[in-house]
């Protein structure tokens, strides 16, 4: 079974309780096993497939972010990481049985919140080196330079295969993998908030061949850039508002469109969140 979002308009939070599968990351497949986890930004191409033969189960949360709201990741956020997926899993089937038994609203969202807490502790992880975190708002900060591995060691005062296998531990890609990232996500922000041409994009996110542009936008993001800018003009998909329900750990659907609980606080509240199982 392989689930494929091209249009994908929310963050989606994954994490694995048992067996394995794959997910599609930066435009390559990665398996991700259990006590792994990853996080998928909007606006990217996400895939996932079940491995033939092979038992999958996880957990996870979708957030809707309203466009003048803070991300949920940001610069140094981990796309695939190692994690703990159990406090998360009980707390989702604690608002689970919340909203198929009483549905008291405090209680619901003392729970949405604590899940949201438990997302935050990947998405923002506090045990991350603050070399790392201030490298990446540098580098955010300085998209057109002409980034290499050797320049970003020295702006953190780390070796080169330090910085490697640092970065390949807290953020699951490597450090150019990481600047791609990075140039890409502000890439899909220029095109959806501004009139520049796809040359003046490219030029600001540090690419100066604007086909070498475009061929690494599609392949991150899944659309080429002029396409990436129409889709987001058009009207945003409407979609139905119900309470999130438990499905038998015996079924088979991979996440594809997510119930959306919506509960009013602040910050925004995952609006789908589900725990699957895989055969």
């Amino acid at each position: 079974m392989k689930i494929v979002r091209t249009r994908q308009t929310t963050t989606y939070f994954l994490a694995c309780t048992g067996g394995k599968g794959r997910v599609l990351i930066d435009g390559r497949w990665r398996v991700c096993h259990a006590g792994r986890a990853c996080l998928l930004p909007a606006h990217t191409l996400n895939a996932f497939e079940a491995i033939p033969g092979t038992h999958w189960e996880f957990c996870w949360v979708c957030y809707q972010w309203p466009r003048d709201q803070r991300p949920l990741g940001n610069a140094a956020s981990p796309v695939m990481a190692p994690y703990d997926p159990g406090p998360l899993h009980a707390a989702i089937l604690g608002l689970l049985h919340e909203c198929s038994g009483p549905a008291q609203p405090s209680l619901m969202m003392a729970w949405s919140q604590l899940i949201h807490t438990y997302v935050l502790r990947f998405a923002r992880p506090c045990d991350q080196p603050d070399q790392l975190r201030v490298l990446w708002e540098r580098v955010e900060s300085r998209l057109a330079e002409p980034w290499t591995l050797e320049k970003l060691a020295q702006e953190a005062g780390y070796s080169r295969e330090h910085l490697r296998r640092l970065c390949h531990r807290q953020l699951g890609r490597s450090p150019m993998h990481q600047v791609t990232y990075l140039r890409m996500r502000r890439a899909a922000e220029l095109l959806a908030t501004t009139e520049l041409t796809v040359e003046a994009v490219a030029r600001q996110v540090g690419y100066h061949n604007p086909f070498v542009f475009s061929n690494a936008f599609t392949r991150w993001i899944g659309w080429r850039p002029s396409e990436y800018r129409r889709q987001r003009a058009a009207p945003p998909l409407t979609t139905g508002v119900r309470a999130p329900t438990a499905i038998p750990k015996s079924a088979a659907p991979a996440p594809s469109t997510p119930p959306n609980p919506h509960f009013p606080a602040t910050p925004p509240q995952p609006t789908g969140i589900r725990p699957v199982a895989i055969h």
